[in-house]
């Protein structure tokens, strides 16, 4: 079993992704607004009226700062090959800046499912 998690830059390709994670066979995902420092950086230049640490309401404020992180588990790399497939193409490259970043770790034990 793996655990992926992605990273979307591109908020307006969310939708399009689910779908296509679900058409694969992909069951559950949890999908929450997230941001990264540079991000702030860049967009926001660490305006004073954004604190370093930023609460989900500071960032909701600032939405121009957000993507979308999903995760989800599945069985087998056969699956993990045609997530990473499937979403390169419709986010591009994910080799290529401003696209998004998937990591997939192993699970070891899994409780709550």
């Amino acid at each position: 079993m793996f655990m992926i998690f992605f990273v979307l830059n591109d908020v307006s390709k969310l939708e399009e992704v689910l779908e296509a994670w679900n058409n694969l066979g992909v069951g559950g995902m949890t999908i929450f607004a997230s941001t990264g420092l540079g991000r702030i950086k860049k967009y926001s230049a660490l305006r004073e009226d954004i604190p370093l640490i930023p609460s989900l309401d500071d960032l909701l404020s600032h939405e121009e700062v957000l993507n979308r992180t999903v995760i989800t588990l599945v069985h087998g790399e056969e699956m993990v090959d045609a997530i990473v497939e499937t979403t390169q193409k419709i986010t591009g490259d994910l080799s290529q800046p401003n696209t998004g970043v998937l990591a997939v770790l192993p699970v070891a034990r899994l409780y709550g499912v």
